[in-house]
C-alpha cells in the first residue's frame, strides 16, 4: 500500500495548499510567488500526463477545455469573482485537474446510498444563510447540486467535490488569492465570499468531464 505522503491525494492537497499560499504571499519575493507555482504546477501536470494511460490523458485535457474557458467566463464576463491580481493565473488551469482527480479519488469512499448524508449538512446551512440574508444564491445552487445528486451517474464524486471545492475556496478566499462578488451580477441574489455551495461550479465541470470523455472514449 503507497504511503499516504507518497500518494496522488497528498500530492494534489499538499500542492492546492502550498501553491495557494506561495502565490499570495511571494508577490515580493526575487522570483514572484506566482510564477513558481505556474511552474511547478504545470511540471506536475506534464508528469502525470506523460505517464498516465490513454484515458486518463484524454480526461486531463479534457478539464483543460472545460476549465479555461468556464474560469474565464466566470470570473472575466460575468464577474462572479475576482482574482487578486486581475486575470486568472495561469497555474488554475492546471489546478482544476489536481482538484477533479483528488475529488474522483476521494470519492471512493464514500457509497452511492450514503452520498445523499454526505451532502445533507449544506441543507439547514442553506436555509440559515437565506433567512441571514448571507447568501441567498445558496438555494439556487442547492437545487442543481441535488439535481446532479438525483440524476447525475456520479452522486458520490458530486458529494465530495461539494465539501473540497469548499475547502479549497474557503482557503484561497482566507488568504487573498481571489473574493467573490457579494451581489451576483445580472441576478437580484447575494452570495457568501465564498459561496456555501461553490463546490456546484466544479461537480458542473466534472458532469461534463465525464460525460464527454464517456462520449468520445466509447465507454
Amino acid at each position: 500500500m503507497t504511503a499516504w505522503w507518497r500518494s496522488r491525494e497528498s500530492l494534489y492537497a499538499l500542492t492546492i495548499f502550498f501553491g495557494l499560499f506561495i502565490d499570495q504571499n511571494g508577490t515580493e519575493w526575487i522570483i514572484k510567488g506566482e510564477y513558481i507555482v505556474d511552474v511547478v504546477v504545470w511540471a506536475i501536470f506534464a508528469r502525470l500526463y506523460l505517464g498516465a494511460a490513454k484515458k486518463e490523458r484524454i480526461e486531463m485535457i479534457t478539464v483543460l477545455a472545460f476549465a479555461t474557458p468556464m474560469e474565464l467566463f466566470f470570473s472575466e464576463v460575468w464577474n462572479l469573482y475576482e482574482y487578486r491580481e486581475g486575470l486568472m493565473p495561469l497555474f488554475v488551469p492546471a489546478g482544476h485537474w489536481f482538484l477533479f482527480d483528488l475529488g474522483r479519488r476521494l470519492c471512493r469512499f464514500i457509497s452511492p446510498d450514503k452520498a445523499w448524508w454526505v451532502i445533507s449538512p449544506f441543507i439547514p446551512a442553506t436555509i440559515a444563510f437565506l433567512v441571514l440574508d448571507i447568501d441567498t444564491s445558496g438555494v439556487v445552487l442547492l437545487l442543481v447540486l441535488l439535481g446532479f445528486m438525483k440524476w447525475g451517474s456520479e452522486p458520490s464524486l458530486y458529494a465530495m467535490m461539494a465539501w473540497i471545492a469548499l475547502l479549497m475556496e474557503l482557503w484561497g478566499t482566507y488568504l487573498g488569492n481571489w473574493y467573490w462578488a457579494h451581489e451576483i451580477p445580472w441576478t437580484p441574489l447575494v452570495a457568501w465570499n465564498p459561496p456555501l455551495l461553490c463546490g456546484v461550479f466544479y461537480a458542473l465541470g466534472d458532469l461534463l468531464v465525464c460525460k464527454s470523455v464517456k462520449k468520445w472514449y466509447g465507454e
